[in-house]
């Protein structure tokens, strides 16, 4: 049972609707994740960007969406994150990732499957090392990334693994719902960010922000007491 009730989208108000809005556009749907940590609604504002920015695929990010689904759903299958396993599946299944491929990752078989091209492995071992915090100390494995993918290009899948392995601790400690699955695969329509989406939330947050923080903490205690 989660720990922190969700915050009902009927029941926001003001400059939280905006910021539900804001998601749904954004991520394809208002997930439970961020019903939750809304309760910290002004974190909630500035991590969305961030999120959707991280993991979606865009003209500004090298890394197509589904290497970073892969980097996530291995992630995710690792640390055990039900929800964000369930989620991402779906994600990536929109982004071209098979079911015999989420199969493959579940274990070491992906090292040695034909299902994956050199590249999807190395980024998927790489995301397995990250996240058991075995990658510094791992030469032959950095090697391994080294030889498929950019500087720029390995910072980004570093930077996807490391944001996941974050928001997986956070579904698991607060014990997050997962939703049912037609509310999940809503996410498929997210799965390329689009940049003016994107500028018009960064504006909006911008001309928003700092005018009256105490007023959008009451907006959040508002709506999860409603």
């Amino acid at each position: 049972m989660a720990r922190i009730p969700l915050i009902e989208p009927e029941a926001v108000d003001g400059d939280l609707d905006e910021f539900f809005g804001a998601v749904t556009g954004l991520l394809g749907r208002v997930p439970h994740f961020y019903r939750t940590i809304s309760h910290a609604p002004l974190l909630a504002m500035l991590f969305l960007p961030i999120n959707a920015a991280n993991q979606r695929e865009w003209p500004g990010a090298r890394l197509s969406g589904r290497i970073k689904e892969l980097v996530v759903i291995k992630t995710s299958h690792v640390n055990g994150c039900d929800y964000c396993y369930a989620h991402n599946t779906s994600l990536g299944q929109a982004a071209g990732i098979t079911h015999e491929q989420i199969i493959d990752m579940s274990s070491d078989d992906y090292k040695s499957s034909g299902n994956f091209t050199e590249r999807e492995r190395a980024a998927v071992l790489w995301a397995e090392n990250v996240t058991r915090n075995t990658a510094q100390k791992n030469g032959p494995v950095y090697d391994q990334v080294k030889a498929h993918f950019s500087d720029a290009e390995i910072v980004e899948l570093t930077l996807i693994c490391a944001m996941f392995n974050m928001i997986n601790r956070i579904n698991d400690s607060l014990d997050i719902t997962i939703e049912e699955q037609p509310e999940i695969d809503k996410i498929q329509s997210s799965l390329v960010l689009d940049p003016e989406r994107m500028s018009t939330y960064l504006h909006w947050l911008a001309d928003n922000w700092g005018k009256d923080f105490d007023t959008i903490n009451q907006q959040a205690e508002d709506a999860a007491a409603a």
